[in-house]
């Protein structure tokens, strides 16, 4: 809940599903001067090992670039795992906490030629909106030569 300016981040509690845990490993500060609301950041790895997968993270808050650009949920799979449906199962463990916070509804982005990507939202429950241009003014996004962004829904 957020009470005024101040958040309140939450405990996860056990983030698990099947052999893919997800361990809370930092807090963001939200940094609204800046356009950066708090985020949960979780590294994805295999239940009883320290074998690392992935990551993921939960951006908590609402602003023009977390709704139409950046989305609530990122994730990334390191290659050798990918192809296993870990960021799906990632992103579907973190919606309870999503609702905790009143997330309503989550927004998922990703590059119109991520194919895996893109699969990945629709396992994990999203439904297609729209592909969108990114402006100028998002600098980090188009730094990076991403010019579009496919955005995803999940209603909770």
């Amino acid at each position: 809940m957020n009470y005024g300016n101040r958040f309140e981040f939450f405990h996860p509690g056990k983030l698990v599903n099947g052999g893919l845990e997800l361990i809370l490993v930092e807090k963001q500060p939200a940094a609204p001067t800046r356009g950066i609301v708090a985020a949960y950041i979780f590294k994805m790895k295999r239940v009883g090992t320290n074998i690392h997968i992935g990551g993921v993270s939960l951006r908590v808050g609402n602003n023009e670039n977390i709704d139409m650009y950046a989305g609530h949920i990122g994730y990334g799979v390191n290659q050798e795992y990918r192809g296993n449906k870990y960021a799906a199962r990632s992103c579907q463990l973190i919606l309870p906490l999503a609702k905790r916070h009143g997330i309503n509804p989550i927004w998922i982005t990703c590059n119109p030629d991520n194919i895996a990507s893109r699969r990945t939202c629709e396992i994990a429950g999203a439904k297609f909106v729209e592909i969108v241009e990114i402006p100028k003014k998002f600098y980090y996004s188009y730094k990076k030569a991403d010019r579009l962004k496919c955005r995803y829904r999940i209603d909770l």
